[in-house]
């Protein structure tokens, strides 16, 4: 087994507090709200009117675009209409709400269901599109096109991402644990679609249990192997994963297709076998919920569309007192100032903090601790600088959109500086000029 690290990038405490956590299914709610935005591209457009009756998994919202994906109902009920909804990040977008009639009845799935063996390539990326799986890790990137690169840049490695490098966050440890072999299945359906020779399964080494339920499933498999890695944030971004294990560099403004690799969290291929082997469409995933102010650290199935509050409540989080709540790991998350809001497919965690750092802000040092901690070799407080003097043009050209926004350089920063704020501010005001 393979043991390596990541060269840069930082380590926070972990607070991994609910790994022990086995995954508990949420029992039905009585409301979903099922937004028409959940991932990269064109929101889906609506295939449903109010009073209209839908089953669990019927497909309420096709995709608009090649870079786009379908959206379904996670529950059997009737639409009480289509309205304006919130998300996490703040955005607001179309939303179809669904009071619960009954228990499942399952809509007949749009694309074949047979031996995963014998799909062809074609019929793996119809089921990732028809089901509208998307990347669980965080960039909700529509799999299948992620899984459909150019003919002229061929695939010859497979990633299946368990790092898990957010702290707090443990959903994708315990799907490693509980589903290591759909897991794997899953991953050998992809490899076999985009033709690669061989695949990694990596793991960070603060996760023994996920990496002996992968050992053991891989016990004799030919073109795979396990990959330990020393655990270090932000590990987890897939140009880190490349460059760690297959010592590739993505180019600035490039993808991992560029380099010849393919990664794929662990969530999103278990979303994948569902859909492959059940005909289930991405209607439900895991979410951890966590945090000092959470009495009842645990690990949720959580359908799409439940209201988050019910959720918290369920783990025993004390939202009265919180100072904070986290949608996502407290370094790549957003902060949340209502709970009354959906599980989207991005939700990989709810943090519920009673207590959160209200640093004061100094001027930079030029110390360069962000220089060095940047996994992007990109100089933060320089772009920053940029970004400030509204140089947008130079913005860009120094790495604006390269930077993944890890957080790594305000975490080391001694003067306290919100360094990703202000790149997500030069970011938004790019593209505002741009669009206009």
């Amino acid at each position: 087994m393979l043991k390596l690290r990541m060269k840069r990038g930082v380590h926070p405490p972990e607070q991994k507090i609910s790994a022990s956590k086995a995954i508990q299914e949420f029992p039905l709610p009585k409301q979903v709200v099922i937004p028409f935005s959940q991932h990269t591209g064109k929101p889906a457009t609506p295939l449903v009117k109010k009073r209209q009756e839908v089953k669990t998994g019927e497909k309420i919202g096709e995709a608009a675009g090649f870079i786009s994906a379908p959206v379904h109902s996670s529950v059997t009920g009737k639409v009480k209409g289509l309205e304006t909804v919130l998300l996490p990040n703040g955005n607001s977008t179309l939303g179809a709400i669904i009071e619960v009639t009954g228990e499942d009845e399952f809509a007949d799935p749009t694309w074949p269901i047979k031996d995963v063996s014998t799909l062809t390539p074609d019929e793996v990326r119809q089921i990732a599109r028809e089901a509208g799986i998307v990347g669980l890790g965080g960039a909700v990137f529509p799999t299948s096109v992620k899984i459909s690169p150019p003919r002229e840049y061929p695939i010859d490695s497979v990633i299946v991402n368990g790092s898990e490098c957010e702290p707090y966050l443990t959903s994708d440890h315990r799907l490693m644990v509980e589903h290591a072999e759909e897991i794997f299945q899953a991953a050998e359906l992809l490899r076999n679609t985009v033709g690669a020779s061989r695949g990694y399964i990596a793991i960070e080494d603060n996760k023994p249990d996920a990496i002996e339920a992968f050992q053991k499933v891989l016990n004799g498999v030919k073109g795979w192997e396990v990959v330990s890695l020393k655990t270090r944030y932000p590990q987890g971004a897939e140009k880190s994963l490349i460059k760690v294990i297959l010592n590739r560099e993505v180019p600035m403004g490039g993808l991992p297709f560029h380099v010849g690799a393919l990664v794929q969290n662990v969530g999103t291929l278990f979303a994948l076998y569902e859909a492959a082997t059940r005909g289930i469409p991405l209607i439900r995933r895991v979410v951890t919920v966590t945090g000092d102010g959470v009495n009842e650290p645990s690990n949720f199935m959580v359908r799409i569309g439940t209201n988050a509050r019910e959720v918290l409540e369920a783990a025993g989080a004390d939202l009265e007192n919180a100072e904070k709540i986290i949608f996502g790991g407290p370094m790549m998350g957003v902060s949340v100032k209502s709970v009354d809001i959906p599980v989207i497919k991005s939700t990989s965690g709810i943090l519920v903090m009673r207590t959160a750092r209200k640093p004061k802000v100094y001027p930079c040092l030029y110390c360069g601790k962000c220089v060095v901690a940047c996994p992007l070799h990109i100089t933060p407080t320089r772009l920053v600088k940029y970004i400030q003097a509204e140089m947008w043009d130079q913005a860009k050209e120094f790495g604006l959109f390269n930077c993944m926004e890890c957080g790594c350089c305000s975490y080391v920063c001694p003067s306290n500086i919100p360094l990703v704020h202000w790149i997500r501010y030069g970011k938004f005001m790019v593209r505002s000029m741009e669009a206009k």
